[in-house]
């Protein structure tokens, strides 16, 4: 993979990582054209190094707002404990959650499915990456639920995120893991303001759960392409060769990045979420019709 395909895709990444348009949707098409494989540990790999370099941009853009809400500092939640420990405690719900939900579809998806009904010898779920009618069904229902929770945003605005707000976000990121298209930002969001949370704090706590997920997801991908490239063994030149890429990608990606998040936060104050469901719905008739031309 030469230099300027790398910072093509991490620009890709970056801008719409921090988009709820589905970044990884708009990796995997671009990769589809430069004739690579989105599906090879390589390439899923270098996917989730562009989303470390978009956490990283997350972390940037966000940590003055995260130290109100992550230290104490006076402020009160709504079942009367500090805004830090409220916020923490709903993140670290909301991440059991997606957890939970995200390992048991991937050995349903893995074994049950890919195994056992079509008879794949060893069944990944990054397999399902290479299909492009599944990623425009994510694609279209994302957008769906984005314009449905910008047209109808509750008036009333809850003091925080409650347990049962918590449980629902996260369960709906559990949902976005393995069905590229459908936007982890866009679902998690729209997620927080059907239960009617102010849209700075749905923000706020959406990215939170970004940061949170990132590092074990790079290890299980880290994993699977060492695995991939013969595991034991290998030599200080194969691991520069093997991750060289993922690491100038995610450079790319978090000066995207950061690009992308000043965007979507102007949007998001101005009431203009469900413009992204539009674009969404845009894009995933693109989908469909490359899958048409035989991408």
């Amino acid at each position: 993979m030469h230099l300027l395909q790398i910072m093509l895709l991490a620009v890709i990444q970056g801008l719409t990582e921090l988009l709820p348009v589905s970044s990884s949707a708009h990796v995997i098409l671009a990769e589809r054209l430069m004739g690579f494989d989105p599906a090879s540990p390589e390439m899923t790999f270098l996917l989730v190094m562009l989303h470390t370099g978009t956490m990283f941009a997350v972390l940037s853009y966000f940590w003055s707002r995260w130290r109100r809400l992550l230290f104490p500092g006076g402020a009160t939640g709504s079942v009367g404990r500090s805004a830090a420990g409220q916020f923490l405690t709903m993140l670290i719900l909301a991440t059991a959650c997606t957890g939970i939900l995200g390992l048991a579809l991937k050995f349903l998806i893995e074994r049950l499915i890919l195994e056992g009904a079509f008879g794949y010898a060893n069944g990944e779920v990054e397999q399902l990456f290479r299909n492009l009618p599944l990623i425009g069904w994510a694609l279209l229902a994302g957008g769906l639920l984005i314009i449905a929770a910008g047209s109808g945003e509750k008036a009333a605005k809850t003091a925080g995120i409650t347990t049962a707000s918590s449980m629902a976000i996260g369960t709906v990121q559990g949902l976005c893991l393995p069905f590229r298209g459908f936007s982890r930002s866009g679902a998690t969001i729209s997620t927080a303001l059907f239960f009617g949370i102010r849209r700075d704090l749905a923000e706020d706590f959406s990215f939170a759960l970004a940061v949170l997920l990132t590092p074990p997801v790079i290890g299980l991908e880290l994993r699977r392409l060492f695995r991939a490239s013969g595991g034991v063994g290998i030599t200080g030149a194969q691991l520069a060769a093997l991750t060289l890429p993922g690491l100038l990608g995610m450079v790319g990606s978090f000066l995207a990045g950061l690009v992308a998040l000043w965007w979507l936060s102007s949007w998001l104050e101005r009431g203009r979420w469900r413009y992204f469901g539009y674009y969404c719905i845009f894009f995933s008739a693109a989908v469909f019709l490359s899958h048409l031309l035989g991408l």
